[in-house]
């Protein structure tokens, strides 16, 4: 007799238990799934300037220039930021050197540039690193044009804007600069040298005053 209860007590604790579980397993699956936090602020926030593009740019274009539908809008598409380093051939450490300084002001890696073929006046061999560029493009790009334009060129001396006429026919703008150091990452007592850089805009505007409006509007600060 006593056997017999052991086991109908038993039983009834493992039906109670199993009740316990599908009651709980249930409830769990009733409510609802905590989002999952971003992985990172900066993927979560878009960057300053493309929100202003979005925001504010995008819809001035469109109705400034006439569109018809928002995919004629001009957008940017990449930033090529290059350095030339002609002592680069008698010197490899001033071309390590560029590298670095392009690393830093853009937070890409950089690679070294080649010549494609021999220039006997200027002693370069083809294929002879002459060089180093990083192409930008995403939130890289949207930063690096940020603090291009409101940080860097303001630090240019007697800075009075940039050339409005830079463009290439095809909506594509170029600008050179002549130091490295207006960029506030390049801390002057460790650098190699001043050097100068590129930097080409590449966008989907097809004439340059599509291109120029859209620069303009996202606050390039073109010579009136």
């Amino acid at each position: 007799m006593a056997e017999d209860k052991d086991k109908a007590e038993a039983l009834a604790k493992a039906k109670a238990e199993g009740k316990a579980k599908a009651e709980a397993k249930a409830k769990a699956k009733a409510e609802p799934k905590a989002k999952a936090e971003p992985k990172s602020a900066e993927k979560a926030t878009p960057p300053r300037l493309k929100k202003i593009y979005r925001e504010q740019v995008a819809p001035a274009l469109f109705k400034e220039l006439g569109y018809e539908s928002f995919m004629q809008v001009p957008r940017l598409v990449k930033v090529i930021v290059s350095m030339g380093v002609g002592e680069a051939k008698e010197n490899k450490k001033i071309l390590d050197a560029a590298v670095a300084d392009l690393e830093i002001i853009t937070g890409q890696h950089a690679v070294k540039t080649k010549a494609k073929k021999a220039i006997a006046n200027f002693k370069i061999r083809q294929g002879q690193e002459i060089g180093c560029r990083v192409t930008l493009r995403g939130a890289y790009m949207w930063e690096f044009l940020d603090r291009l334009m409101n940080v860097a060129l303001p630090r240019v001396k007697d800075f009075r804007g940039v050339n409005a006429n830079a463009f290439d026919g095809h909506g594509n703008y170029s600008l050179g600069l002549n130091e490295q150091i207006i960029f506030p990452e390049i801390d002057f007592d460790k650098i190699e040298k001043v050097m100068g850089l590129n930097i080409a805009i590449v966008t989907t505007a097809k004439t340059d005053r599509e291109a120029k409006a859209l620069l303009g509007m996202l606050g390039m600060p073109f010579r009136k």
